[in-house]
């Protein structure tokens, strides 16, 4: 009986520091500064799309730093670092891009994990 008592406290304690380790893994991964997207597409159907050289000039005459610019169909993708510097440039683009422009953050790099982290703080709970 003896031999047994160790053995089921290492096997307990390990079980608590894998899911202490999963736990903090996974909060890790939900808050982290991911790449952001954010799509320019034009309000209607007789204005067509800027060029990706006025939005590159624009955004380098801000300071704000981009991996790329992409023309996809109708619509011009820039892919950022980060969601702030995202957030920076849609208000400079908002600003200096003519007006009938649709300016959007696309949310194609979201994880599974901070989808739910999303769902759950935005959720009433309730108990009991």
């Amino acid at each position: 009986m003896e031999l047994r008592r160790p053995f089921l406290r290492w096997l307990v304690m390990s079980i608590c520091a894998l899911a202490l380790f999963s736990v903090m893994f996974f909060a890790w991964t939900a808050l982290q500064d991911r790449e952001s997207t954010l799509a320019i597409r034009p309000a209607a159907q007789n204005i067509s799309v800027p060029d990706g050289f006025s939005i590159w000039h624009h955004l380098d005459a801000n300071g704000i730093r981009f991996k790329s610019i992409t023309p996809d169909n109708d619509t011009i993708l820039i892919k950022f670092d980060s969601s702030a510097q995202s957030a920076a440039a849609k208000a400079v683009l908002d600003r200096t891009l003519p007006h009938g422009y649709i300016i959007a953050a696309q949310d194609d790099d979201a994880s599974q994990t901070s989808a739910w982290l999303t769902r759950l703080r935005n959720s009433t709970h309730r108990f009991g």
